[in-house]
């Protein structure tokens, strides 16, 4: 019972006022700089080992250090006690660049927060970046909906973002890492990676995409021909009979519409010319099942 009800604390905790303090912000937003509890010595300071986000972008880091050489870290850091010395709960970034600036002493702000609550301020900071990648957002979107129970509808209202756009961006952990990967390396952008969402073979597409400089709707129109195009070894018979069955533009735009809703991959099988057809639905996880339950079960 305890672990169900923190698991629909969710953001309703005041968390979103929390955001005040873990938001990375101009200056010019900022207003009033926050009083740091103390200054603490810079080797006292560790970054968490559960920080979700892996990539620090380097020029930002020393755009950062030099304003931090220059003024000063103006919003204090958010830590918890570790030991003899503290650990980041939010402001990694703000650490990292102060020690390039060569800073000894960091001012911080001391919270009491449990491993559950340090993670999802991580989880929720880092969504919140500016120059965090679509892959990165999506991990975290999947992130707060399986470990704390989060809906899409939560995430939105609390993120300040549309329900599409979440749903959009989660299906890109759809596609296999190798093409994630591309998407963070800044090969592919976000809506080339959504193309090849339902392609058969993604991975060798995502290459022809990218060695040709490929724009999204030539993706579009290379996947189509992809998944229209016959087997090996198929009879002229076969070949006439498997393209007349290849689904058409609406059925695989109402396909994209039901995952982008779901956050879940989402298969339509209508047999041309008929009425009836069926509907497939993918889940990975029983967390994304039992979202599925809940939403067939509401009627919603």
């Amino acid at each position: 019972m305890a672990d169900k009800m923190q698991r629909q604390r969710g953001l309703g905790r005041g968390l979103s006022a929390l955001m005040a303090d873990v938001n990375d912000r101009s200056e010019a937003d900022r207003g009033a700089p926050r009083q740091p509890d103390m200054l603490v010595p810079i080797e006292k300071i560790a970054a968490n080992p559960d920080q979700p986000r892996r990539r620090f972008d380097a020029e930002l880091l020393d755009d950062l250090a030099a304003s931090i050489k220059e003024k000063g870290i103006i919003q204090p850091l958010i830590v918890r006690r570790k030991g003899d010395g503290f650990e980041i709960v939010a402001g990694e970034r703000r650490w990292r660049a102060a020690q390039k600036a060569g800073l000894h002493q960091i001012p911080v702000i001391v919270r009491d927060f449990d491993d559950t609550e340090v993670l999802e301020i991580a989880i929720i900071e880092n969504i919140q970046r500016a120059d965090l990648n679509p892959v990165e957002e999506a991990a975290g979107y999947v992130q707060l909906m399986n470990k704390f129970g989060h809906t899409q509808e939560k995430l939105a209202e609390a993120l300040g973002k549309s329900r599409s756009h979440i749903a959009n961006t989660m299906r890109l952990m759809q596609l296999p890492e190798v093409v994630r990967d591309f998407v963070t390396e800044g090969k592919l952008s976000a809506g080339h990676a959504r193309t090849l969402i339902t392609a058969k073979d993604p991975i060798a597409l995502a290459k022809k995409v990218i060695s040709g400089d490929l724009s999204v709707r030539d993706t579009e129109k290379l996947v189509r021909k992809s998944n229209e195009a016959p087997e090996g070894g198929a009879s002229p018979a076969g070949r006439k009979g498997r393209t007349s069955s290849a689904k058409d533009a609406d059925t695989r735009a109402l396909e994209d519409d039901l995952s982008a809703n779901l956050g879940m991959k989402v298969q339509v099988d209508h047999k041309p010319g008929g009425e009836a057809g069926t509907i497939s639905i993918s889940y990975k996880t029983l967390d994304e099942l039992d979202e599925l339950c809940g939403i067939l079960s509401s009627g919603k």
